[in-house]
């Protein structure tokens, strides 16, 4: 990708910056990010390849404050990394293979889902781990892997989805699903970004300056959202939890198509 001038380059960066200052909290980075490439003239594929180094650097500056703390589930991440590998990997092959206009059937209506159960689950966030039975384990772990091969195939809304994941499954504090899921999207964005390398379609040099900018802002989101009170940081995530199916529900649902599927076509 050359840009015409400066300016596009240093406008990119900026908005790089402040996207992953403020989402490292909510998550959904990859939908603020990847339409800002497309709208600069990237071509698809290399857009989300290169919004995926970005991601992975704004993941690590995200999990770096956490690191030496109580937020990591240390018993958990070792199955869940593998898990997120695997699960990665085989979704960013399927960029090759399937329209990704088509995930977003079913991404409002998970994001909806989870909306839903968090606030029928008020005090989810608060709960005691210890009584997390095996069954809701198992499919906590079931689910995380599912959501791996999104993450690996788009990732828009793909941290948000894996906090939300942590807190119903897990019983995760909001805090700990925070760190949980900058963990996983660590993971999955470098195998990601590694099956997408062997392909040629990352931008590098672009790649680069905006995964600086991401590390940065997702290090500097992270260290205030240490600070914020619990139940502030659960509102604000809901709040963007009911964005992201709103701008879901109305801008990406390929609703005409399906009209022309229907009984009538």
């Amino acid at each position: 990708m050359t840009f015409g001038s400066g300016v596009s380059f240093a406008a990119l960066t900026l908005i790089f910056f402040v996207t992953s200052l403020v989402t490292v909290v909510t998550g959904s980075t990859s939908l603020i990010t990847i339409p800002v490439l497309l709208q600069f003239g990237i071509e698809p594929r290399t857009a989300v390849a290169t919004n995926m180094l970005a991601l992975a650097l704004l993941s690590v500056g995200g999990m770096l404050p956490f690191m030496n703390t109580s937020a990591i589930d240390r018993r958990r991440a070792p199955l869940l990394v593998w898990l997120t590998l695997i699960g990665s990997a085989a979704g960013a092959a399927l960029l090759f293979a399937v329209p990704a206009k088509w995930m977003t059937l079913i991404i409002p209506a998970v994001i909806i889902m989870v909306l839903v159960r968090m606030l029928l689950e008020p005090g989810a966030d608060a709960a005691n781990e210890a009584v997390v039975s095996t069954a809701r384990s198992r499919t906590g772990y079931a689910v995380m892997a599912l959501l791996s091969v999104y993450g690996g195939f788009l990732s828009g809304g793909y941290a948000t989805l894996v906090t939300a994941a942590g807190i119903l499954f897990f019983r995760y504090p909001f805090q700990r699903a925070m760190a949980m899921s900058k963990v996983l999207n660590t993971a999955s964005s470098f195998i990601a970004v590694a099956v997408f390398a062997w392909h040629g379609i990352v931008d590098w040099r672009l790649g680069i300056v905006l995964s600086a900018a991401a590390f940065a802002g997702g290090l500097m989101g992270a260290r205030w959202a240490q600070k914020m009170p619990a139940k502030l940081l659960r509102n604000l995530f809901l709040i963007a939890v009911a964005a992201l199916a709103m701008k879901a529900l109305i801008f990406d649902v390929p609703w005409r198509e399906l009209a022309e599927l229907g009984p009538g076509a």
